[in-house]
């Protein structure tokens, strides 16, 4: 199993200095094994989850990040594929894995704050506030998300790619980069599957997680698919290294390939501390 840890792209510690500063520490810090960014658009005043509205773009991020690490994975925790164009996303996916030396890890998710869906421009209630920001009916977020998926599967797989009619080339096409859905089964499960993908859920614990990895893998084997990667998106109790080094095995023993560590810090100095620790925890993992 390895570890990841988020980087902070919003509030106060996404300074070109501090981000650029963390993602150096955790490439020099075995066992991290990936860093990861996450996706807002369209922060609401009264919903700024303590960014205070700042956020860089995730894949823009990645892309600053992969000219300052060298050996760290790059992913997305997740992008939200309904926000951007599907070509945009694709191209910007390649990109980012062509600059990288295809490093990147692509998370994705269909969207949830209610504010964001609003600055999208269509007023579904609150729960389409981001989209209504962007101009994208929060009803169709699903099948949006579809189409980009659909359309990432075609880019890397050839060099000749039609859309709303017109062929074109697609290149650079580098390696396609791992896929991560996020989100809830059955739907979460059945993208995952469908696109050759892993799962990322948020917040599982161990006990819950168990079954979840068993459903996926039996719906895997009855596709004839290998077992799914699953990433799980998670804070840590780092103040606590022995209680770490416990839930790490179980993460382990549930089924997880993957653990991302996500919580907040102030500067470079509280992140080397964060990431020491949780380097220390991974010390119980089998190597």
């Amino acid at each position: 199993m390895r570890l990841g840890v988020v980087l902070r792209n919003m509030g106060p510690a996404s300074t070109r200095e501090t981000i650029a500063a963390a993602a150096r520490l955790a490439d020099a810090t075995p066992p991290i094994a990936d860093v990861w960014v996450t996706d807002h658009l369209a922060i609401p005043p009264d919903d700024s989850e303590g960014s205070d509205g700042r956020y860089l773009a995730p894949l823009a991020t990645l892309a600053f990040l992969a000219a300052t690490t060298t050996r760290v994975g790059l992913g997305t925790s997740v992008l939200v594929l309904p926000y951007r164009p599907p070509l945009l996303v694709a191209k910007w996916v390649a990109t980012v894995q062509e600059l990288s030396g295809g490093r990147l890890m692509l998370g994705v998710g269909i969207g949830w704050m209610a504010a964001e869906f609003r600055a999208l421009g269509v007023d579904y209630g609150w729960m389409a506030a981001e989209f209504r920001a962007l101009g994208v009916d929060y009803r169709r977020r699903g099948a949006l998300s579809e189409e980009a998926l659909n359309l990432l599967d075609r880019c890397f797989a050839t060099d000749v790619v039609e859309v709303n009619g017109q062929p074109f080339l697609f290149r650079p096409r580098p390696s396609r980069p791992p896929l991560f859905v996020g989100g809830q089964p059955p739907f979460a499960f059945r993208r995952a599957l469908a696109h050759r993908g892993g799962w990322m859920p948020m917040g599982l614990a161990p006990d819950a997680l168990a079954p979840c990895v068993a459903e996926l893998r039996a719906a895997a084997a009855g596709r004839g698919l290998p077992s799914p990667e699953v990433a799980v998106l998670t804070s840590l109790p780092l103040e606590d290294l022995g209680r770490t080094r416990t839930l790490l095995v179980r993460y382990a023993e549930a089924g997880a390939t993957r653990v991302i560590h996500g919580a907040r810090y102030a500067d470079a100095g509280a992140f080397r501390s964060m990431v020491e620790r949780l380097a220390r925890a991974g010390e119980a993992l089998p190597s």
